[in-house]
């Protein structure tokens, strides 16, 4: 297809697909998704050749969130029954962070609930922190804590963070449909107070809510704008008792072309796998491997996910490799950049903005924390794909792990 090599020319050159070119991936039949596939694959092996890098998920406080995203299990006045706790002491973080490192993670992401820290909670986070990487020689931290006031990203990179994650989750224009307890600029300005502190910007979506095919490209170009080094891509996981508990509107084929025009736009980004990949991929959870070169291992904040034996199982048999704690995840002129704190590393990217107040990796109901508050859809499809059947078989809430005194999935 011309539009493929169009595309494949671009991403190696980092160039901007058109908005147009990005519409038509989400449009390609299921007889063309081979060919789509391997066409961003060799846009992926080109930046980050055949690795992937694991992260894990530390849920240091459970529930108890006064936001209403209508996404996310541990929103104001939620009915789903998960785990909920107050904030884990930095020895029990340290704890549940090492069992995901001892499964190969060279990231982990400390998560909490709530619109955003309290000065006394970053003084927790930043003894979190410490005490993971006194343990753990190498490794990488991210928060995601919500919307930072002035001042909060610095003192948390001065606490040893390396990143710091705030999704946009949705376009611009249908944001204020599924939260209304804070903005879509508010999400922005917390990415940018994450830049300008020189923290690691990690920002995505979440597909799967309702939204249109120009929903998804809209806010897709808005990250690329954003210029994060890093890009989760949750499925809506539709947990019973949230807003959008009903929305099964994924099959595995429409998450692969996602993740494709994901890779097309953000080219040379670190691109994650996140929430809800079990429950919409499936078995065809590998073919993904050849679009992006990140997941999570093990459990998320709320939800169960896919042992994490059989993680490394699936990355191995479909012929990747773990990323090691001395690799170097981003391209070098990536690396550059983010080094200085700054946006920036795609041609005509600029810096701009992100997630209202949530936590970011878990876009699937057993995700963030948050800001909804309407509980409405996002937008409106223009062309309605094919739904797939609920699986709520395929939905567990975590009852292991951080919270619990049960041994976590790693």
């Amino acid at each position: 297809m011309d539009l493929l090599n169009t595309l494949v020319d671009k991403g190696l050159r980092r160039e901007l697909p058109t908005r147009e070119e990005a519409l038509a991936v989400l449009a390609t039949s299921d007889d063309e998704l081979l060919d789509v596939v391997a066409a961003a694959g060799k846009v992926r092996r080109h930046w980050f050749g055949r690795r992937v890098k694991l992260n894990y998920l530390v849920n240091l406080k459970s529930g108890l969130c006064p936001e209403d995203c209508s996404y996310c299990s541990q929103r104001l006045g939620s009915s789903t029954g998960i785990l909920k706790y107050t904030w884990l002491k930095p020895e029990q973080a340290s704890e549940a962070a090492a069992a995901g490192l001892a499964g190969g993670a060279k990231r982990v992401c400390l998560v909490a609930s709530g619109r955003g820290p309290t000065d006394r909670d970053v003084d927790r986070v930043a003894g979190t922190i410490k005490a993971i990487k006194e343990q753990n020689e190498g490794v990488e931290v991210c928060a995601c804590l919500g919307l930072l006031s002035d001042g909060q990203a610095e003192r948390l990179r001065e606490a040893g963070a390396d990143a710091y994650n705030h999704n946009l989750n949705t376009s611009e224009s249908t944001y204020g449909d599924i939260t209304t307890t804070h903005t879509y600029a508010d999400r922005v300005d917390t990415v940018n107070k994450a830049h300008a502190a020189g923290l690691s910007a990690c920002s995505g979506l979440i597909a799967g809510m309702g939204e249109s095919d120009e929903d998804l490209v809209d806010v897709v170009y808005s990250l690329r704008e954003l210029d994060p080094d890093s890009v989760p891509v949750n499925f809506l996981i539709p947990v019973e008792g949230t807003p959008l508990a009903k929305e099964w509107n994924l099959t595995p084929q429409r998450c692969l072309r996602i993740l494709a025009m994901v890779r097309f736009v953000c080219p040379d980004v670190e691109v994650r796998i996140a929430g809800g990949r079990e429950v919409h991929l499936r078995t065809m959870q590998p073919l993904a491997l050849h679009l992006a070169n990140s997941i999570f291992l093990g459990d998320y904040l709320t939800t169960e996910g896919q042992a994490g034996k059989a993680d490394l199982e699936m990355i191995a048999d479909a012929g990747f490799e773990v990323e090691g704690a001395g690799e170097v995840t981003l391209p070098q002129h990536r690396v550059h950049a983010a080094a200085g704190g700054g946006c920036g590393s795609h041609e005509g990217g600029g810096c701009g903005s992100h997630e209202g107040g949530g936590c970011g990796p878990e876009a699937a109901g057993s995700a963030g924390c948050g800001s909804h508050a309407g509980g409405g859809v996002c937008g409106t499809a223009a062309s309605a794909p094919a739904v797939s059947e609920p699986r709520t078989d395929l939905v567990a809430v975590r009852r292991r792990g951080a919270g619990t005194d049960l041994a976590p999935n790693a």
